[in-house]
C-alpha cells in the first residue's frame, strides 16, 4: 500500500478546495473549446448522453453520475436542461468515441455555463477525472465545490463522499465512479507501483495506486506522492477490488488535499 505530499492547485481538480469564486465568474473566463457544430436535441438517453435530430449521439464530457442513481433520474435531470432545445457542441476534437458518440461540452446559451456545469452545480453529477482543458476543469470544480457547500442535490446526503476508513462501504461501489476521502497512513512503493495507504491491512483496507508510468506527471506538476503522508486527501476514480478496494490514479487531478482533520466532505 502507499502515501505522499502535494502543492495545492497543481492541477485543475487539486484546486477544488481553494476555489472561492462562483461558477458564473469562472465561466466568464471561458470553458470555450473549439466549436464542433450545433443541433436540436431529439432524445435524452441518460445523464450524459443524448441524440440530435440529425442522428448524432453526443456524450457530455467531464462528468460522471453520482453513485447508483437510476438511468431515469439522470435522464430527467439532463432533459430538464436541453430537451427539444438547440445546443452547440465544443471540444478539442470532433473524433467520436469507440461507441460512435461525440464527446463535447454542451451549451444551450453560448454565453452561459455549460450544461455540464449546470448539472454539477445542481448536485446531479460529479466532476470526472479526465477534464483536460483548464478553464473547463475550473468551471466544473467550482460548480462541484459550490454544490457541496450548499448541499444541493445528492450532496444533501453525507454518504456521497465515501470514508476511506470504511472499506466495506467502498467495496459496495465496485465498478462505479466514486469520491473517497480520508487521512493517509503511509505511502509505499512496491515494484512498479506506489501505494497511498489509508489502513494497515492491504488485503482489506482502501488504497490508491500510482503506476511508475504516472510518476513523470507528478514530477511535472511539482508533486511528490510521499508528501501525501499524514495528510487528508480526496481522491476520485473507478473502484476496483485488488485485495481491498482500490482507485488507480491515471491523472494527477484525481487527488486533492482537503486538510488534515475533520470528517469527510469538510474542508
Amino acid at each position: 500500500m502507499v502515501a505522499g505530499g502535494i502543492r495545492r492547485a497543481a492541477s485543475p481538480l487539486l484546486a477544488v478546495v481553494g476555489i472561492a469564486v462562483s461558477i458564473s465568474a469562472v465561466s466568464a473566463a471561458g470553458c470555450r473549446l473549439e466549436s464542433q457544430g450545433e443541433g436540436r436535441v431529439k432524445d435524452v438517453i441518460d445523464l450524459r448522453t443524448f441524440r440530435l435530430t440529425d442522428g448524432r449521439e453526443v456524450r457530455l464530457a467531464g462528468i460522471e453520475p453520482i453513485g447508483a442513481a437510476s438511468k431515469t433520474d439522470g435522464a430527467s435531470a439532463l432533459a430538464a436542461l436541453i430537451a427539444g432545445r438547440d445546443v452547440t457542441l465544443h471540444s478539442e476534437s470532433d473524433m467520436p468515441d469507440r461507441y460512435g458518440r461525440q464527446p463535447a461540452f454542451v451549451f444551450v446559451d453560448p454565453s452561459a455555463v455549460s450544461v455540464q456545469g449546470q448539472l454539477v452545480s445542481q448536485g446531479a453529477a460529479l466532476v470526472s477525472a479526465t477534464v483536460g482543458d483548464k478553464a473547463c476543469a475550473a468551471e466544473l470544480a467550482a460548480a462541484e465545490a459550490e454544490a457541496r457547500r450548499a448541499r444541493r442535490g445528492a450532496w444533501n446526503n453525507a454518504t456521497v463522499i465515501k470514508n476511506a476508513e470504511s472499506p466495506g462501504d467502498i467495496l459496495a461501489e465496485i465498478g462505479r465512479f466514486v469520491v473517497v476521502e480520508g487521512k493517509v497512513l503511509s505511502v509505499r512503493q512496491a515494484g512498479a507501483t506506489t501505494y497511498i495507504n489509508f489502513g494497515r491491512n492491504w488485503t482489506q483496507d482502501f488504497a490508491v495506486t500510482i503506476s511508475r508510468r504516472m510518476m513523470g506527471s507528478f514530477e511535472t506538476a511539482g508533486i511528490a506522492p510521499k508528501s501525501f503522508e499524514r495528510r487528508r486527501i480526496r481522491v476520485r476514480g473507478w473502484i476496483e477490488r485488488r485485495g481491498g478496494p482500490r482507485i488507480e490514479v491515471l491523472r494527477v487531478g484525481q487527488i486533492e488535499v482537503v486538510g488534515d482533520n475533520g470528517p469527510p466532505g469538510r474542508e
